[in-house]
């Protein structure tokens, strides 16, 4: 079991090196999800690298952010950088940069960031089957759930075992961007959630969970087939990782962390304690926790010295061989080897014959083991003295040190991958057939239930829910709508609960779906599915849609965190579209806050009633459960009606309905098809003002 530790500075990738880390993951200056970290500029970073394979830990580089067109060939050159030194694997969020990593350095594994929101076996399949060597699943699945994961996938999973827990399926958290136009897909997330937000007889903090802790269950997150157990803290300081990392040494070599331990650890960090509500499946108001004064005040200097004890030294960790070769008339020879086959050889004095004590095997291997400061522990001698010879003992020792010393060299310069920059994609789009202004753009709609108003014969497309009944979706299909089935973007748990409905809609006629998830696409694509990319892909540059268009969808909808500009100067040739109406989704959760209350989800069975959030202002943000997850909305919706001759360069757009009652959905579709102002309060969302 792998323990993976988060290095937010140089620092704390010290502390995990030291308190028993297999592998760190990190970030450089740009692009990575947590630019608010020290991070490594190029020469740190390089230094870090070779300090960690000295002593045999694995280096990740984090390249885990969105990336608009302009700033793929940066991501390139930091990626081509990172090949020289070269990193162990590179972990990413961005499929255009996922497909360029790809054809550019097909020897540098890749890693599927928790940031794509896989937690499906379809998803895990297809990040396999593009070439991702490791997925790691999103924080909200189950200890069962990813156990059918590992069965259904060869891919390495890698799951979190200790950290932080954000509220939003990662990846699919929107608030930071909508409120400040810091987007948590580009690693400048503010936290709104951890500010109050009220649900009907909630705690107050409906948006503030607790810390994960699986510290002490690591061994059943590998017996759910778990390969590498992530700590979560890129932006904590280096005693909490050295706790972090300490404790989960200890789980998996000795079986559980010394209790001390583990009250060092909740001490340096937590709110109100941790939690175990996911894996366990146990969701609900105990998961949700804020950080209190006495959470703060726990972290005496006390408690912080006594963590820094445990990266105080350098740990011996690289099991070395010693041959060690003293023959008559000969200079005396050591070679050292460690298990990946590096090896350093080093010559003496030539041997004299022993005045007093002649050297033996025993005496030698005493002096050969003094290894201390150094990355290597020990592991076998093979010794071949002649008789009766003699060594100074500083010679002995200079050889030990000189041949560790050359070992060392040989464990920081390793070969670099073969980076061979690809050509970007230099075509720009243009919509099919061209749209020459006034011509309408083509619409779709997306409705929460089956209600459909005359005026949506004339959309495109109509999403509905996948659970809609085939004789339903018979007789919309007869009256003239063009039904396309909407999947959940959270399938926790449902993949064959979904296939066996669209199993059954296929029998009635259904051809196509929407998807907004990489698994739910999979899924869809397996049955036979014509696939339509949801928003929640996160698509900002042409090489993420071509990388979509290889996979097989039909068309896709961009990030709603593009600005008109940027969506229209995107390249490749996929059909693409922009939401342009409807209350945002600022947050995908898995733990519903609107059934923090007493009465759970009871309160939201009631006929026409919409659970809110209510913020410290008073803001009402809706909330709507579909499939396994719940949605948080923005409180007035995005309206573009007025400004549909400034969407250029697109196939289509979406008015994406939630919370309107049917009459309101039949007033939007006129409006949208008339090209008439809006009437209520409303935003422009993102399509003027951008995100950093």
């Amino acid at each position: 079991m792998e323990i993976l530790a988060p290095a937010g500075s140089p620092e704390s990738l010290t502390a995990a090196v030291r308190a028993g880390a297999d592998a760190v993951y990190l970030g450089a200056s740009s692009f990575s999800a947590r630019a608010n970290a020290h991070n490594f500029d190029n020469e740190a970073l390089a230094e870090a690298v070779r300090y960690c394979h000295a002593y045999g830990v694995k280096v990740y580089l984090a390249v885990n952010t969105v990336l608009r067109d302009e700033e793929l060939p940066a991501a390139l050159e930091l990626v081509a950088y990172a090949c020289q030194l070269p990193v162990d694997a590179v972990l990413v969020q961005d499929m255009g940069l996922f497909r360029l990593i790809g054809r550019a350095a097909p020897g540098l594994p890749l890693h599927a960031s928790t940031q794509m929101s896989i937690h499906t076996p379809a998803g895990a399949r297809a990040l396999q089957q593009a070439g991702a060597t490791r997925v790691v699943l999103s924080r909200e699945l189950s200890l069962r759930e990813m156990k059918g994961i590992a069965a259904n996938a060869s891919v390495e999973l890698e799951a979190f075992v200790h950290g932080a827990l954000c509220m939003s399926v990662s990846g699919q958290c929107y608030f930071s961007a909508m409120l400040g136009s810091r987007s948590g897909n580009r690693g400048l997330c503010a936290q709104p959630c951890r500010l109050p937000f009220q649900a009907e007889g909630g705690t107050g903090h409906d948006l503030s969970l607790k810390d994960l802790s699986m510290v002490e269950r690591v061994r059943e997150l590998e017996a759910a087939g778990i390969c590498c157990a992530k700590i979560e803290g890129r932006m904590k300081r280096p005693e909490y990782v050295a706790a972090a990392v300490s404790a989960c040494r200890h789980a998996v070599d000795e079986g559980a962390p010394p209790p001390a331990l583990l009250n060092s650890l909740r001490a340096v960090f937590s709110r109100s304690g941790f939690t175990t509500g996911y894996p366990d499946g146990r969701l609900g108001r105990e998961m949700f926790g804020t950080r209190q004064k006495e959470d703060v005040a726990a972290a005496t200097n006390q408690v912080l010295s006594g963590l820094r004890g445990l990266y105080k030294s350098e740990r011996r960790r690289v099991p070395v061989h010693f041959f060690l070769d003293i023959h008559r008339g000969l200079p005396s020879r050591l070679i050292v080897r460690d298990a990946e086959g590096y090896e350093a050889a080093v010559e003496g004095e030539i041997p004299q014959p022993a005045l007093n004590r002649p050297l033996d095997a025993a005496f030698c291997e005493k002096q050969l083991g003094k290894t201390g400061g150094t990355p290597f522990l020990p592991a076998e001698y093979t010794c071949k003295i002649d008789e009766g010879l003699s060594l100074p003992i500083p010679m002995l020792n200079g050889l030990r040190r000189e041949a560790l010393k050359r070992l060392e060299t040989a464990r920081r310069q390793r070969p670099p991958v073969s980076f061979h920059a690809p050509v970007l994609l230099a075509q720009e789009h243009a919509s099919s057939p061209p749209r020459p202004v006034p011509a309408r753009l083509p619409l779709r709609g997306r409705f929460p239930d089956d209600s459909l108003p005359d005026a949506a014969r004339a959309l495109e497309w109509c999403y509905l829910p996948y659970t809609l009944p085939s004789e339903r979706f018979q007789t919309l299909t007869a009256a003239g709508y063009r039904i396309a089935l909407e999947l959940p973007r959270g399938l926790f748990g449902l993949e064959d609960a979904v296939a066996a409905q669209l199993t059954r809609l296929w029998q009635a006629g259904a051809r196509d779906v929407w998807a907004g998830n990489i698994g739910a696409a999979q899924l869809a694509k397996e049955l036979g599915f014509t696939v339509h990319g949801g928003f929640s892909l996160n698509l900002l540059n042409g090489e993420a849609l071509a990388w979509y268009r290889e996979f097989g969808l039909a068309d896709a909808e961009l990030s709603f965190e593009l600005t008109l500009r940027q969506a229209a100067a995107i390249g490749d040739t996929l059909k693409r579209g922009l939401l342009l109406y409807g209350h945002l989704p600022l947050m995908l959760t898995r733990n519903c806050p609107a059934a923090n209350g007493p009465g759970g989800c009871r309160h939201c069975k009631v006929a026409g009633k919409t659970a809110v959030l209510t913020d410290r202002r008073g803001a009402a943000f809706p909330v709507q459960c579909f499939g396994a997850c719940s949605e948080v909305l923005n409180t007035v919706p995005l309206e573009m009606s007025d400004r549909l001759a400034e969407v250029q360069n697109l196939d289509f757009g979406v008015l994406r309905f939630t919370v309107e009652a049917p009459a309101a959905r039949a007033a939007v579709i006129q409006r949208y098809l008339t090209a008439q102002p809006p009437e209520k309060e409303y935003t422009r969302g993102l399509y003027y003002r951008g995100i950093e």
